[in-house]
Order: C-alpha cells, then structure tokens, then sequence
C-alpha cells in the first residue's frame, strides 16, 4: 500500500485515496466535503466517463430523439441548436439515462442486444476512466497545485477486476497512485440500499456473464419474451442479486489492495481532519 502505517499516512505531505463502494454509501458525499475544504482535488470517475467517454453517445442518443420531430430536426439540421448533457459531479443522470434499462420499449426499454452494446460502451468507459486516475492525481498537484487527491469512483469498479490477481492492471494502478479505500456497508445499509432502488430503481452496470445469467433466468422464472419485460421489475429484480455478487469483491479488493472503513463510521466524518483520523485509525499503527 502507498501508506504502509497510519505515521505514514498523517505525515504524507500529500494524501490520495481512491474510494469504493456501493452507490449510497457516502462516497460522493465524503468527496465534496473534501473538495470544498480547498486542499483536495476530486476526481469523478463517473463525471470522467460521461463528459470524455460517453459525452457523444449521450448527445448523439438525444438527438435521435430530438429528430424525431420535424421543428427540432429542421433546427439541427441547419445547426441552430445544440443539444448537449449537463452534468455535474451530483447530476449524473445523463449517463444512466443513456445505460438504460432492457424490456418492454412501450414501458421506456431497450432491446436486449441494444443494451448489451451500450453496456459494453460503458465498461470501456470506465475501464480507461479508471486508468486515468494516476494522470489526474498528478495534474491535480502540477498543474492546480492541490496537494491531497480523492478518487470518487463508480459502484461497478468491481465488475471490471480481479482482485486476486496480483497483476490487475487496473488494480495495480490504482494501488500505486493511492490508497483504496472500501467504505462497507453494514446489513442495515444493503436493506436501506435495497428500499431506496425499490423506490426509485435506475440503471447499473453489470459484468457481461452476470448479466447473461439473470436476464436469461428472469425470462425462465417469468415466462416471458424479451419484449414482455418490464424494465423497472427486472432492474429490482436483479439489484438484490447485484449487491450479493458484488460484497465478495469489494472485500478482496480490500484484503489484497487497500483497507476498509465502516459506512457507519465515514458517515460521521464532518471535515478533512475527521477522515485523516478515520483513514489513520483503519491502518497499522
């Protein structure tokens, strides 16, 4: 690890963590605190990917749409409008609105093969995304002069390694540009993560195989057709499922790359010295 002990991390003159996790679990949160305390450089990997990586899909899907009806389409077509997506680090819609959801297209699905392809664009995305970490922490000093770096990254980051692998090429530059940091949830959490995205359930990313295995039982538990599927019941559906197959790694990613934080205890964090301390007591003395 970059900070072998907690005298290593407080002395470091400067700090770089990489956080991961479920979406829910504070990481974000953590991050724009620490952004607007002035001394650390937030790093978005989820911004990365919608306005380097996916910003022309997104635009380009919007307005196919958009030509769909002739006022706006004699607009675009005579460059009087531009369409464009409007993200921030806490408005990421944009990007999961163009993920999708597969089913029904009368109920706002896609088509199976469709959302595979978009799937995959978005695990591309995130991939280099994630390779990009090691040139951001170094812009944020060289260039902006911060002198601390937090990497806010997507809750598919385990979809896309393997954390035993000693050679993981995205995991081995994670590791050595920062500390990975695993911010897990208790029981309590997943049952609160599990109501929220029943409430109001939004598009994820999945590893392809995994993908396959629960669209392909979805269909055999319900009988149905690619066309019959409500969107918003197989993303439900498969959310449980997700969480479950996802702890596993999240726990080796921090076992064999990092360290682990309770989500009960980053929750309490209300400035950067509360998460040196947080951070310092999570490592060896």
């Amino acid at each position: 690890m970059l900070y072998k002990t907690s005298v290593d991390w407080r002395a470091a003159p400067h700090k770089r963590v990489v956080l991961f996790a479920m979406s829910g679990l504070g990481k974000t949160h953590v991050s724009n605190m620490l952004r607007d305390g002035g001394d650390w450089f937030h790093y978005s990997i989820d911004y990365r990917i919608g306005t380097r990586y996916m910003g022309e899909y997104i635009a380009d899907n919007a307005k196919r749409h958009a030509m769909q009806v002739p006022f706006l389409r004699d607009l675009l077509m005579s460059d009087s409008i531009y369409i464009g997506s409007n993200l921030s680090f806490n408005n990421l819609t944009p990007v999961s609105t163009y993920l999708g959801k597969p089913g029904d297209p009368a109920k706002g699905g896609l088509p199976i093969d469709e959302y595979r392809r978009r799937q995959s664009q978005f695990e591309r995305a995130e991939r280099q995304a994630l390779l990009d970490t090691t040139y951001f922490s170094d812009r944020a000093l060289d260039l902006y002069g911060y002198p601390h770096f937090v990497c806010d990254t997507g809750g598919s980051i385990c979809e896309w390694v393997d954390p035993d692998d000693p050679t993981d090429p995205i995991l081995s530059a994670l590791a050595d540009t920062a500390l990975m940091v695993w911010i897990k949830g208790s029981d309590d959490h997943t049952v609160e993560l599990v109501r929220r995205f029943d409430k109001a359930p939004k598009p994820m990313a999945y590893q392809p195989a995994f993908l396959q295995r629960c669209w392909a039982e979805y269909l055999n538990i319900n009988k149905h057709s690619e066309a019959d599927v409500d969107p918003d019941d197989f993303i439900r559906w498969t959310y449980g499922r997700a969480l479950a197959h996802r702890q596993p790694l999240y726990a080796a990613m921090a076992k064999n790359w990092g360290i682990t934080v309770k989500a009960a205890d980053m929750a309490q964090v209300a400035s950067p010295q509360d998460f040196t301390d947080l951070i310092a007591d999570a490592l060896p003395g």
